[in-house]
């Protein structure tokens, strides 16, 4: 799966938008172009799905600088470390949603 395939799904099952080929159509039927959202690579996207998803999360850095993400939604744990931070916290959200990556 691609970056902006998971994108995708994510904005559409997370975040609760119309996936369309150049934008994102939002509640109210406001948009935003689908270049504004990243949440593989910008911290604030990453941050906005954690908040819409629900759930509780931990963000760490380990003595070895080590970022850590464990996200936790219903009885499903999803934990991924590394950098950037915004595609660590992305990924730890898709494995407690059940979402596949590679």
């Amino acid at each position: 799966m691609t970056g902006e395939q998971l994108t995708a799904m994510l904005a559409k099952r997370v975040m609760a938008w119309q996936v369309h080929p150049d934008r994102f159509i939002k509640s109210g039927r406001s948009w935003i172009p689908r270049w504004r959202f990243k949440p593989l690579t910008r911290l604030d996207d990453a941050f906005q799905l954690l908040d819409h998803a629900g759930g509780t999360w931990v963000l760490s850095v380990g003595l070895d600088g080590v970022f850590t993400a464990e996200v936790k939604i219903g009885g499903r744990i999803g934990r991924a470390s590394g950098e950037p931070k915004a595609r660590t916290i992305t990924l730890a959200l898709c494995q407690a949603l059940g979402i596949g990556v590679a």
